[in-house]
């Protein structure tokens, strides 16, 4: 593939932005960053605040601890973290420079009870509203379809930013029908890597860095540490235990960044790590990682282009499965092997669901990256899943499309009741 073909550009500019650095789940922190936007177009820190979310961002902001707060959790807690202390400019780093003093900021402004939550009426899976008032004065800031795409702002009534078209929010500058397996496996073999270097060594660095984190201490149910602990050092287990740690720290409110996939950290955590425990095993070159990062992270991507950013689907398996294809390239894998890959994964693990992002994620990751490992000895074996076992089709896209179908069309009932079973369990932004 050359650097004249629409494809080219249009993978890079799909890599560049995806692959984006963020601090903490990227719910609380998008909803982190509506409130810290609301606070500087009010222009004073408010005395009240009211916050209206779909389910979906109250499903995944639920019963995760937001970073940079001393262990808190919910909805209340990532709106006063983002009112209190955020910096609207970093975006997906809002809160990457909270002080010690506004620590406990945040938690005096949770106490004095200034934080409404009610659930938005919407047909968008991702969207919230805030609205923050000051004395006579109010502000109001949307965000719709992107975790930071603000769709709307207001000052007392005045629309000083209006996208009038909400799905216009979700509309990329690029065509990504332009994926499929096969033309994602020819671009990552002819990219110029010097090209996406900076942004790949960003997604090396950080996400190493924090499933270091995640096996050295404490986090959640510690997932990563028992799969060593259980399974021993072979390298498919610690591709498992590299990506689950991580999880295991981002999660319980560790405070280092990632490079995200998809709108997510727990999928760039999945893409990324497995493959580059195994190119550290099999002592690649750095050229040779860079492009089988492009290859698991771009058909991460082009799982989840028909799912859309949240879903009762769990992303892990769109990235699990990635990893595996990632695997099976550095080993030296065709595209004939990767797309068996790809559908012999997918029809393992597509029953996952998600039910919010928490400590379980990272479990959910590990059995993803398993089964993107056993996809690819399944083939090397010569196993395979045919077209009609179940939501397999003959084709790796007519079994992405499938996929797109389960989890987007068919699973929307199940999302309202995971949704209804969460929200029973507790308000929302509760313990």
């Amino acid at each position: 593939m050359t650097k004249d073909d629409i494809r080219y550009q249009a993978y890079m500019k799909i890599l560049r932005e995806e692959l984006v650095p963020a601090m903490g789940c990227t719910e609380p922190i998008a909803l982190a960053y509506c409130c810290a936007k609301a606070r500087a177009v009010l222009g004073a820190v408010p005395d009240r605040c009211v916050v209206e979310a779909s389910g979906n961002i109250i499903k995944n902001v639920k019963s995760v601890v937001v970073p940079n707060t001393g262990g808190l959790k919910g909805i209340e807690a990532a709106a006063a973290a983002g009112i209190v202390a955020g910096n609207e400019e970093r975006e997906l780093e809002v809160l990457s420079d909270v002080t010690a003093r506004q620590k406990l900021e945040i938690k005096a402004y949770l106490e004095e009870n200034h934080i409404e939550v009610r659930p938005l009426e919407t047909e968008e899976v991702l969207d919230m509203a805030v609205t923050v008032y000051c004395g006579s004065n109010q502000a109001r800031v949307r965000i719709t379809g992107c975790h930071t795409k603000i769709v709307l702002m207001e000052r007392n009534g005045e629309v000083l930013w209006e996208i009038a078209e909400q799905k216009a929010a979700r509309r990329p500058d690029y065509d990504r029908t332009l994926l499929s397996v096969e033309s994602i496996c020819e671009f990552s073999n002819s990219v110029d890597t010097e090209e996406i270097s900076e942004i790949l060594d960003c997604q090396i660095e950080y996400n190493t860095a924090i499933s270091k984190e995640g096996l050295r201490n404490s986090y959640g149910a510690n997932i990563g540490r028992t799969i060593l602990k259980a399974y021993g050092n072979r390298v498919e287990v610690r591709a498992r235990a590299a990506a689950a740690a991580a999880s295991d720290a981002r999660m319980s409110g560790c405070e280092l960044p990632v490079v995200i996939n998809s709108g997510s950290g727990n999928q760039g955590l999945a893409a990324s790590l497995p493959v580059i425990e195994y190119a550290r095993e099999l002592k690649c070159s750095k050229e040779r990682l860079y492009r089988a990062l492009v290859l698991s992270n771009l058909i991460a991507i082009h799982l989840k282009t028909g799912l859309g950013r949240l879903s009762a689907y769990c992303g892990a398996v769109s990235a699990g499965s990635g990893a595996g294809c990632g695997i099976a390239w550095l080993k030296g894998a065709d595209f004939k092997a990767i797309a068996h890959t790809l559908v012999n994964s997918l029809a393992i693990v597509s029953g996952i669901v998600c039910d919010g992002a928490k400590p379980s994620c990272a479990a959910k990751i590990a059995a993803s990256v398993d089964a993107g490992i056993l996809g690819y000895s399944m083939y090397l074996n010569g196993q395979q899943f045919y077209g009609g076992d179940g939501i397999v089709s003959k084709g790796v896209e007519n079994t992405i499309r499938n996929i797109g179908r389960l989890g987007k069309d068919g699973m929307k009932e199940t999302d309202r009741e995971i949704i209804r079973i969460m929200t029973d369990c507790g308000a929302p932004g509760g313990e």
